[in-house]
């Protein structure tokens, strides 16, 4: 029997796993988490009754993430992992019959998830610039969405939306407008501002990023006390484990740390930025702990064999709509981002 149209995943989205010395193609961070985390989370576990369920609705770590965002518990809704957050968003309240509007070139998982929820989709062109233009959103409010996704800062460009679109998008949407802020700590404002004012808004936030916690899978979104509820209800009972709420909790407490990780990380890809440049490569300007760049005289694909003969891997975003001839490289150690740009430095020397 075959499985349901649907899916399977657009193509493009999964990114190679190739054993190779730099990996700069997931956007992970170069850091482990803030030294004596792992000690502190150590020492609550310890205390845990492991043959008892999870709390349902993990109110000391939901408790924890208000407080961070100056909200209350009932505002926030945990899962594992900001995709699982937004397929619980699309299970409550996409669906047949109901459609999402996406801004194209965005995050691929908007879409998949999407389709795996027989949630329909529109997609509106990006501007050249990669932003979200104002002349598209006559069209977006007459299509009437029940659903509205924003990537700000976007996925594969890197760039944050206008404040003004984005207030403009969430006070005139039909429906629920989705603000994925995956990369939020590097933008130099959160959506999150509005959410006392609106109700149809949603943002969405992950550990994976700047918490350097990718491989815990944790993930949540700030939004109304009447969403979160149902969000709560959708979700499979007991769904987040009891470590991941310890752990998510623990982590919160390093907020200092992690100002200070992004700082040097925005540091570095400063200077990866103006490398590229220097090189003759065209860059799109980044707010995110990646880079989008490409070249009118080299091919995308070439220059990504060449990194992985040189034992450094980065992403491949040709096949991502409307972004054309690029590559995508995750903002580094200091050490990996120099054998990147040693390694691209060769790359154009023998092609010249």
């Amino acid at each position: 029997m075959l499985p349901r149209e649907g899916i399977s995943i657009q193509e493009g989205y999964h990114s190679p796993q190739v054993d190779v010395e730099i990996r700069l193609n997931t956007n992970e961070s170069p850091e482990g988490p803030n030294e004596g985390f792992l000690e502190a989370v150590y020492e609550e576990i310890k205390a845990l009754s492991w043959n008892r369920y999870p709390d349902r609705r993990a109110r000391l770590l939901s408790k924890a993430i208000a407080d961070f965002h100056n909200l209350e518990p009932e505002n926030v809704f945990v899962a594992n992992g900001s995709n699982e957050v937004l397929q619980t968003i699309l299970l409550a309240y996409g669906g047949h019959k109901r459609r999402a509007a996406i801004f194209e070139p965005t995050y691929l998982l908007h879409s998949h998830i999407c389709n795996l929820t027989s949630t329909n989709v529109i997609a509106f062109p990006r501007g050249e610039d990669f932003l979200i233009q104002k002349s598209v959103l006559g069209d977006l409010f007459q299509a009437k969405p029940e659903i509205i996704f924003i990537c700000s800062p976007n996925n594969p460009t890197g760039r944050v939306e206008d404040r003004e679109i984005i207030e403009e998008i969430v006070a005139n949407a039909p429906g629920l407008v989705i603000v994925d802020e995956a990369y939020g700590q590097f933008s130099p404002f959160s959506a999150a501002d509005l959410l006392t004012s609106h109700k149809s808004l949603l943002v969405v936030k992950t550990y994976s990023k700047t918490w350097a916690l990718a491989g815990l899978r944790l993930g949540y979104v700030l939004c109304d006390k009447e969403i979160a509820d149902v969000l709560w209800e959708v979700a499979l009972p007991y769904h987040l484990d009891s470590f991941k709420q310890i752990a998510g909790r623990v982590a919160l407490g390093a907020a200092a740390q992690m100002d200070e990780r992004v700082k040097r990380l925005i540091g570095e890809r400063e200077i990866i930025s103006e490398r590229l440049t220097s090189l003759g490569f065209d860059v799109v300007p980044s707010q995110a702990n990646f880079i989008l760049f490409g070249s009118t005289t080299l091919d995308a694909k070439y220059l990504w064999n060449e990194l992985l003969l040189r034992n450094v891997l980065v992403r491949d975003v040709t096949s991502f709509p409307k972004i054309g001839n690029k590559l995508r490289v995750t903002v580094g150690s200091h050490g990996e981002n120099q054998s990147f740009l040693n390694a691209l430095t060769d790359i154009v020397a023998a092609s010249n």
